[in-house]
């Protein structure tokens, strides 16, 4: 039966309309049109001109045949085509796939043919990488490859493009009449993960899900209007967790950055006035240890966000002595990257800094807009017990949650299970309700921010003719977080050096993939042959060690 509250009381153009990220930026352009948006070395450019560039760049992509639902790809530092991709590619209703830069040839080629991409935007720091990419894909559909000219780059560049992205923009319409999506489920973002076994899985977004996350940041940061962001965050993670969006909803500046030294980041806060910035540990410790003249004059009170391993003492001391507030934050590629924050409370500045510590070293709770987050038991799908001790999976509900893995029916139907979605992270959850990571049960490796799948090294290892069996752990670093530290068993009577291994993984993974320690001897296993990588966490004083 119809309730009198539905009747005649349909949606329509007047009542409804789907959320997205692109309605930021153009009321950013309308209200605040002269505001500066971008700064990029001597570049200032205002609102109403980013508005009009990402506008030319949609309608340049239409006219070359690229529309609804095609994948336009980007391998871009964090400079201004990389703001105004995350604009112009969905305002052309296509999907916007950010390439991760630190990839090798192999993987990025992977990706161009999976994604189906139709256009490539490319910097010419990483064209030599694209020309090798370009050779190794499998599809022969043409792809328009788009090259980037930046004057900061400052070195010779490699020509992959046959058009250059200044004159690929110069043929839109800085008028264009770009269009809404007619469903707010449509794909805005295609980012792949690293993949914990065989190839990347691709992560869909979908315009609801920006929109709602990147309010979400706002309102995690109180987030005032002209805030002043600086980008050390890659925009390929994730898509800079949503904060190109964020950042237009508060006509905010976009200080952009092509590579992350400390030097270049004091400057950028003195010389703009930063207010915020989001990096992985490696490089919060970068800043906390840098000389004690590059920090002179920097602005008192910003807001930094911090993911991946969790803040230690040290860490948050320091940061505190620079005069900057941190936010511990938590997410997965899947949710839009952070979706739970470690939410703090005034009482805990009243405690020491090593109990101050362990209340913001966990992951805490669900961000503003996200459903829910709560640890579950993975078999039972019921909440384990708030006592800190029990185990269980962290599982995300709600609208900061992909669409799913493209092309992969099977993962994402696992993926989704029961109505939540699957960390794949074990944690434990406190009577506050805050969450706390205590092993991760894909043995994913985050080092600097990046995931690396111990599985995909040691297919590496196993490749090597000396190595008969192979693992591969996380292992404490004080730089990186985590690095990989594999351990081997080699064939008997045949001599090999780590200096072998590690030359032998070069060949075959991104550097930052190839493990830094190398550990020969026999594996612990159990009787039925299975490796025991608790015990070997358990060597190198990974945390929580665990037999799963």
């Amino acid at each position: 039966m119809t309730s009198h509250f539905d009747q005649n009381l349909q949606r329509n153009a007047a009542n409804f309309a789907a959320l997205s990220p692109l309605g930021f930026l153009e009321r950013s352009a309308s209200i605040y049109p002269e505001r500066l948006a971008i700064v990029h070395g001597a570049l200032r450019q205002t609102w109403a001109q980013t508005y009009a560039r990402c506008r030319q760049l949609a309608h340049a992509l239409q006219q070359a045949g690229i529309g609804k639902n095609d994948t336009v790809a980007v391998i871009l530092p964090n400079t201004p085509p990389m703001i105004e991709a995350h604009f112009g590619v969905p305002m052309a209703g296509a999907v916007l796939n950010a390439l991760n830069t630190r990839l090798d040839p192999e993987v990025v080629a992977f990706m161009l043919d999976h994604g189906e991409a139709k256009a490539l935007i490319v910097d010419p720091e990483f064209a030599p990488l694209i020309a090798k990419a370009l050779q190794l894909r499998q599809r022969t559909e043409p792809l328009l490859v788009i090259q980037v000219e930046d004057a900061l780059y400052g070195e010779a560049a490699t020509q992959v493009g046959s058009v250059s992205y200044e004159q690929f923009v110069a043929q839109g319409d800085p008028a264009f009449a770009w269009e809404e999506p007619a469903d707010e489920w449509d794909a805005i973002a295609l980012n792949y993960t690293s993949g914990t076994t065989g190839n990347p899985k691709g992560v869909v977004y979908h315009h609801r899900g920006a929109a709602i996350n990147a309010i979400s940041n706002v309102l995690e940061w109180d987030m005032p209007k002209h805030s002043v962001y600086l980008w050390t965050l890659p925009m390929f993670h994730c898509n800079g967790w949503c904060f190109p969006w964020t950042v237009a909803a508060r006509a905010g500046v976009n200080v952009c950055l092509r590579r992350v030294e400390a030097k270049a980041i004091f400057d950028a806060m003195r010389e703009h006035g930063v207010t915020h910035y989001c990096a992985a540990p490696i490089v919060q410790s970068l800043l906390i240890n840098a000389p004690a003249e590059l920090k002179a004059g920097i602005p008192a009170g910003v807001k930094a966000m911090v993911a991946g391993a969790a803040p230690p003492a040290s860490m948050i001391e320091g940061m505190e002595e620079m005069g900057f507030d941190l936010t511990h934050v938590y997410g997965l590629t899947e949710v839009y990257g952070p979706a739970s924050v470690c939410a703090k409370h005034d009482d805990w500045n009243a405690l020491d800094i090593g109990e101050r510590a362990r209340l913001n070293a966990r992951q805490g709770v669900r961000y503003h807009l996200q459903r829910d987050v709560r640890v579950l038991d993975p078999q039972t799908m019921q909440p384990v017990p708030q006592d800190g001790e029990t185990m269980g999976e962290i599982m995300f509900r709600g609208n900061i949650t992909m669409k799913g893995y493209l092309k992969n029916p099977a993962a994402t139907e696992e993926a989704f299970r029961g109505g939540w979605f699957h960390s794949g992270d074990l944690a434990v959850q406190y009577p506050d309700g805050y969450i706390k990571i205590k092993d991760r049960s894909k043995d994913i490796i985050i080092s600097g921010g990046e995931n690396i799948s111990s599985i995909e090294v040691e297919d590496v290892l196993y490749r090597h003719p000396a190595v008969i069996a192979a693992a591969v752990v996380a292992m404490p670093d004080e730089k990186w977080g985590e690095t990989p530290c594999a351990f081997l068993e080699v064939k008997a009577g045949v001599h090999v050096t780590q200096e072998d291994i590690i030359a032998h993984c070069k060949q075959h993974l991104a550097g930052f993939k190839v493990p830094r320690h190398i550990v020969f001897g026999e594996l612990p296993k159990t009787s039925t042959g299975k490796i025991q990588k608790f015990e070997l966490r358990k060597q190198v004083g990974a945390a929580a060690a665990i037999a799963v």
